[in-house]
């Protein structure tokens, strides 16, 4: 199984697949898609649906994992949401079955504990994934944190 994994924002998206067969978990990509904040947010949006767009045709993944947003006080609150929603938009444009995880459940999937330190949720994933380097940056660790509590759910 192929899993697409996201943590959504405007300014950076950041995804990571895995791939999982036998039992045996794998990072295939990680990255993230930048948005240039000196373009207006319609074309940030346009930037990330077609950047997520590339990645599907590229990885044909068969389940996407995605953050569930949490409302902050803060003003980019709004920017983050429709960010989130462009992606929810282009996965259900290729038809790709999405589950959503809370930051808290992630932790939980993860690193064991609902409220791990990031530091303890990359070991974590850095051991599922068998990984010798940290992901970076740290969206990506992120994105790949949310496509192992995909499996990890199942």
């Amino acid at each position: 199984m192929r899993i697409l994994g996201i943590d959504p924002g405007l300014a950076r998206v950041g995804y990571g697949v895995i791939d999982i067969q036998d039992g045996c978990q794998r990072m295939l990509d990680c990255g993230i898609i930048q948005t240039d904040s000196d373009r207006s947010d319609g074309d940030r949006m346009v930037e990330i649906a077609g950047d997520l767009r590339q990645l599907i045709r590229i990885w044909r993944p068969e389940l996407a994992a995605v953050e569930k947003f949490f409302f902050y006080r803060s003003s980019n609150t709004i920017n983050v949401v429709q960010a989130r929603g462009v992606v929810v938009m282009t996965l259900a444009r290729f038809k790709i079955p999405m589950v959503e995880f809370p930051p808290m459940q992630i932790k939980l999937a993860v690193a064991g504990f609902g409220h791990a330190e990031k530091d303890e949720v990359l070991e974590a994933v850095m051991r599922e994934l068998n990984l010798e380097q940290p992901p970076r940056p740290d969206d990506a660790a992120d994105a790949l944190a949310v496509a192992l509590t995909a499996w990890l759910q199942r």
